[in-house]
């Protein structure tokens, strides 16, 4: 079956890639030619549309920045709905918002094809590497069927109906923001309470306080080497869908409000191309202090 893949970003490109590694026959569009032209040296076809994408192909992944963006590809002039026709599925990759994945599963589905949400998490180094964390929602027989494509970019897990996937991705990005604002708090405490944070991190990093987040960040921190894995802009992003779904739902959220404001400032600094790791320069920031030796 050929494999449709739009959006060739940080993210999507390694993940495109991996599919021609594992053999997959893809095709692939996006706005940005140099990526294309670098899949198909590798071996892909290119598309003009994306309906065209959907017209020439089985599965169709799309990974794409964000909510807006998802709904224009597949719902715009020349968009995967134009091309869809039964027995069809969209895998769409992107982080985005859970009501939109459901309103775009509806569509698709009228078409007689199927969606999945299936968002991941791992950042660029695993996207390359082939070892993404999927989260798929969706019917549970359709994830079976592309199972095979889905473990050639990392290892998925089914967590039930269409839209629980980016709900998954959703806590994820919570978790995640405010474990890497509290390492980044408790560096920046010990530098000013007298203590090396180098040295306070590893003696915590055995403890409960251990973590993948502090082993990945604390480095980052106190190196002050903040080149993107995951972006404070794009980290910023999920949190803003975190914020407006528990809005829709009336869930209290100040954890990641928090952290959103912290986000927003690095961004209103110019910093919101650095990793999300860059909380730790927030910090530094905050309270005058550096967290380099």
């Amino acid at each position: 079956m050929r494999i449709g893949f739009i959006g060739l970003g940080v993210m999507g490109k390694p993940m495109a890639e991996n599919l021609l590694k594992g053999g997959r026959a893809l095709t692939v569009f996006n706005r940005s030619r140099p990526a294309v032209e670098a899949l198909v040296s590798a071996g892909a076809h290119a598309a003009g549309s994306p309906r065209e994408v959907a017209e020439r192909c089985g599965v169709v992944v799309t990974m794409l920045p964000d909510s807006p963006d998802v709904r224009s590809v597949l719902c715009g002039p020349d968009g995967v709905l134009e091309g869809l026709s039964p027995g069809k599925v969209v895998v769409d990759m992107s982080s985005i918002a859970p009501t939109v994945s459901r309103e775009l599963c509806a569509l698709v589905e009228e078409r007689g094809a199927d969606m999945l949400d299936a968002p991941v998490s791992g950042g660029q180094e695993k996207a390359e590497k082939g070892t993404l964390a999927i989260m798929v929602g969706g019917r549970e027989a359709v994830y079976e069927r592309v199972r095979d494509v889905l473990d050639l970019m990392g290892r998925s897990l089914h967590v039930g109906v269409c839209g629980a996937g980016q709900v998954t991705k959703l806590v994820n990005q919570t978790i995640v923001a405010a474990n890497i604002a509290a390492v980044a708090e408790g560096l920046a405490f010990a530098r000013r309470a007298g203590a090396d944070p180098e040295r306070v991190f590893r003696a915590i990093r055995g403890g409960l306080a251990g973590s993948q987040c502090l082993e990945d960040k604390a480095p980052r921190m106190l190196e002050e080497r903040y080149e993107p894995g995951f972006r404070v802009e794009l980290h910023a992003k999920d949190l803003n869908n975190v914020l407006q779904t528990g809005r829709d739902l009336h869930v209290a959220m100040p954890l990641a409000a928090q952290v959103m404001e912290m986000m927003q400032n690095l961004m209103a600094r110019g910093c919101g191309a650095l990793d999300h790791g860059a909380l730790g320069r927030y910090y530094e920031l905050l309270n005058g202090v550096s967290l380099k030796p």
